[in-house]
């Protein structure tokens, strides 16, 4: 299977973030708009932070208000939104949204979740700030895509007073899944608004790209490249557009732009590889393809691709060990914890595969991923009963 590599602003934090964001630049002379067919839907973020009738009437309503009262408005906020008594929303990654949808459904992926956090926050007057933290990519594959989600955060101010505004971080109340005191030890950079708009386009793209919809998954990327230039998760994007279009001269085009902003970025190099041999430039992609391997020898996915080989030939034993490294270093990825336990079950451990399918419900991000898990431990629970074990 070919490696194409998407940087896409999730994670499994509470907020969805970035890769790397640069200061706005002229336009590149990238797009190809003429090989494209129009968008079937509407291009664009204009409503991102638009608040519905129903988020109004929320914010409106006497328990809210209370809330606010009895907490403060920050506190409350967070506590109102987030809380598993009141809306009671569920992190889904499936798809980006906007403020409104996310809150109609109830539902949404990181990127989504610190839109409308920022949505309610600017409505009552609160300063927002964006921040894109240092953390490793966590990375996912989906119909042939490698996605590396990286993470941001949220911070809100005290609502303004006169005019006045605290500039000290310490003044505002951050909000993310990690941590507080964790959270604030890492390092981080600030984002604007313009920034978080272009990760939402850059989602779109991503997530047309998954569906195969390759005309839209340009039109959206288009507008991600447009709202931020310098972008290089945009940029990538573009280009990978491009090389499933079969525009292969534009994606070398677009990777190689994308690599003058940040050589050393690894995805971006992975995907130019393939596409210089396919160009019959040879050389150039051996070079390349020596220089990666220098630089990162195990390429995501590597330890996994070789345990399901292990399985699939009923080496159990080698399995497990090749998937327990993968798990080693990412650890969040439910695919990697799930066929783990399938090699504990395979060889007669019920506990650890008990535990591992377990993490696996817990690390998902995708409501039917997470039914598939959990009939799996409900099984095994069954299985347990009727053996005597004790399954959890």
């Amino acid at each position: 299977m070919k490696r194409i590599a998407v940087l896409l602003s999730l994670s499994l934090s509470l907020l969805g973030g970035c890769a790397s964001v640069q200061p706005p630049a002229a336009p590149p002379p990238l797009f190809a708009d003429a090989r494209f067919a129009p968008p079937s839907d509407k291009i664009g973020a204009d409503d991102l932070f638009t608040l519905s009738p129903a988020m109004r009437a929320y914010l409106d309503s006497a328990a809210f208000t209370r809330q606010l009262r009895q907490q403060g408005q920050r506190h409350g906020l967070v506590n109102a939104l987030y809380s598993k008594t009141d809306l009671k929303l569920e992190y889904e990654s499936s798809r980006t949204r906007t403020a409104a949808e996310t809150f109609a459904d109830r539902s949404g992926n990181c990127l989504s979740l610190v839109i409308m956090t920022a949505a309610f926050a600017k409505e009552l007057g609160m300063p927002v700030r964006f921040r894109s933290v240092d953390v490793d990519s966590t990375w996912s594959r989906t119909a042939g895509l490698y996605m590396a989600s990286a993470h941001v955060n949220i911070s809100l101010g005290s609502r303004r007073e006169s005019g006045l505004r605290s500039t000290d971080q310490d003044d505002m109340l951050l909000v993310d899944f990690i941590p507080q005191d964790e959270a604030a030890r890492i390092r981080a950079r600030e984002l604007d608004e313009q920034d978080i708009v272009a990760l939402y386009l850059n989602n779109r793209a991503a997530e047309m790209l998954v569906q195969e919809r390759l005309d839209d998954a340009y039109w959206w990327a288009r507008a991600a490249v447009a709202q931020r230039p310098g972008m290089v998760p945009a940029l990538n994007t573009l280009a990978v557009i491009y090389q499933r279009h079969g525009d292969l001269a534009l994606a070398e085009q677009t990777f190689r732009a994308a690599l003058e902003r940040e050589p050393e970025n690894m995805t971006v190099m992975r995907n130019l590889q393939p596409v210089l041999a396919t160009l019959g430039k040879q050389q150039e992609a051996q070079a390349l393809a020596q220089r990666i391997a220098s630089i990162e020898p195990f390429p995501p996915y590597y330890h996994f691709d070789k345990g399901m080989v292990a399985l699939r030939e009923g080496d159990y034993g080698k399995a497990r060990e090749l998937l327990e490294r993968e798990v080693r270093r990412a650890p969040y990825n439910d695919e990697f914890r799930f066929w783990l336990g399938v090699a504990h079950l395979r060889l007669g451990d019920l506990k650890h595969a008990r535990e591992q399918i377990a993490k696996a419900v817990d690390t998902s991000t995708r409501q039917e991923t997470r039914q598939v898990y959990s009939a799996k431990l409900a099984h095994l629970r069954r299985v347990g009963a009727a053996t005597g074990t004790m399954i959890r």
